[in-house]
């Protein structure tokens, strides 16, 4: 297999912990940046982050919380449901996507980001070390798209029913309080748990991934009918907990 190419990326090495900038993208929801820091000297891997509007998003370190979103989905769907169909929403460093490629019980697998230059780092770019098994797996389709936008209009099956899914791990933010930008709001609102619902079969599950607890948006899960609602943690070295918000569609 032929490497990613490397320009315009910005891969030279760094002899410290600084933060270098691989690529930077002005679009239509803002600048997203891809960084590096690390990985120059023999002790250590480079780690990537993704910066959107100057607000951190995710980054290559860790994951836990990232496959812990995945694993909790399906562990939350009955065991003899046959090959469950999975959308993930945010591509980010791709640990979700990885994950989800990793279990051979998982259907389709879709992944809705918004972010062309997100998609680009991952097909052609530095992040392709990350994600290119899972992009290659017959499962997998990457959409772009935005997911607030794309729960509502996605494209319909030949009997004309709007495609559903048997979950959806959604992580385009740092939680239902912490949004990239003003109109990811709507995810989060009655109109926009009432699309998830609508594109989850029944008992399909919702998990939605938050850099912390969120009791208002538990609460705006049982509003929207969703039932069995719990959140799962993932301890992190400082600061409160990542966590994982579940909930389920009536059947």
């Amino acid at each position: 297999m032929q490497p990613p190419p490397q320009p315009p990326y910005d891969l030279h090495s760094a002899d410290d912990d600084r933060p270098v900038t691989v690529d930077r993208r002005e679009g239509p929801y803002g600048e997203v940046v891809l960084r590096r820091r690390g990985g120059g000297g023999p002790s250590g891997d480079a780690v990537f982050e993704i910066i959107a509007n100057g607000c951190f998003l995710m980054d290559t370190s860790d994951g836990r919380s990232e496959r812990l979103l995945i694993r909790a989905a399906l562990g939350a769907l009955p065991a003899d449901r046959p090959s469950p169909a999975l959308l993930i929403g945010g591509l980010g460093v791709g640990f979700s996507l990885v994950e989800a490629v990793a279990e051979p019980r998982w259907g389709r697998i879709a992944v809705v980001e918004r972010e062309a230059a997100v998609i680009d780092w991952h097909r052609e770019g530095p992040l392709a070390a990350v994600t290119a098994g899972a992009l290659a797996d017959p499962r997998t389709e990457i959409v772009h798209a935005d997911l607030v936008a794309w729960l509502r209009t996605a494209p319909q099956t030949p009997q004309a029913a709007p495609q559903s899914y048997d979950a959806l791990c959604l992580d385009i933010d740092n939680g239902p309080d912490w949004t990239v930008t003003e109109d990811n709001d709507g995810l989060y609102s009655p109109a926009g748990l009432a699309a998830c619902a609508a594109r989850l079969a029944p008992g399909g599950v919702l998990a939605v991934w938050s850099a912390q607890p969120s009791p208002a948006f538990e609460e705006s899960l049982r509003n929207a009918g969703f039932t069995q609602v719990r959140t799962e943690e993932v301890t992190v070295a400082r600061g409160v907990p990542d966590v994982v918000h579940l909930a389920v569609r009536g059947a």
